[in-house]
């Protein structure tokens, strides 16, 4: 029998936390353990339920849901910890990329339609980030870029050539079938060379291994896409 994901709502508005709770509950694979109001009670909440996904508001009083997001995934990538996806009313550039940079798996707005919802919360749960659109990649080379180079990610020194070059197409927009045919790879290659990346660099998902390319200045912007 498969274990059901468990979700964790942190989210201050009553109305929305109800509706999200009434989507999600209604799936039978799905099950809320429980919310929060604060981002510092979403934290705690973490540790104390072991949701494996957090939707995650970014406004919230005593701690604002980035942060919340940045301390929830702290730590060795390689650890089973709870994955985040935030939720806001906010369409704005700047919150996605703090998002994706504070370690968010995905970013959705309240508005996102059920069917939706619960298809990023399975997505997330099976340990994949949410498919990054092209106007994404675009915002994330321009955030990640003008932060400068950072030596937040020394990883990328560690990284085999061939590791690099995955890391490079990656940063491009390139799928993983796209970098197998473009290095003349096996699919099974690349995700291999993909996951020892995200070791490396300390990152969980694709989105946080291209900001990670771009601030470390492996790939500089302008990159065409694939």
């Amino acid at each position: 029998m498969n274990v059901p994901t468990r979700v964790l709502i942190v989210e201050d508005d009553v109305a929305t936390r109800i509706g999200l709770e009434t989507i999600l509950s209604a799936e039978s694979d799905i099950e809320v353990v429980g919310h929060a109001t604060t981002g510092l009670e979403g934290c705690r909440l973490v540790e104390d339920l072991a949701p494996h996904v957090v939707l995650m508001d970014i406004q919230l009083p005593e701690l604002d849901g980035i942060e919340a997001t940045r301390r929830i995934t702290a730590g060795d990538a390689s650890e089973p910890r709870a994955r985040v996806i935030v939720l806001t009313t906010y369409d704005s550039e700047e919150y996605v990329f703090r998002s994706l940079r504070a370690g968010a798996s995905g970013f959705l707005l309240k508005r996102t339609r059920a069917e939706e919802l619960v298809d990023a919360v399975r997505v997330v749960a099976a340990g994949d980030a949410l498919p990054m659109a092209r106007s994404t990649q675009r915002l994330i080379e321009g955030f990640a870029s003008a932060q400068g180079s950072s030596g937040e990610w020394a990883g990328v020194q560690a990284l085999t050539e061939r590791e690099s070059e995955v890391l490079t197409l990656v940063a491009r927009g390139y799928s993983n079938d796209e970098i197998a045919r473009h290095l003349h790879l096996s699919p099974e290659t690349v995700k291999t060379h993909v996951k020892h990346v995200y070791t490396k660099l300390g990152s969980r998902d694709r989105a946080q291994a291209v900001i990670a390319a771009y601030e470390s200045g492996l790939v500089s912007p302008g990159t065409p896409p694939a």
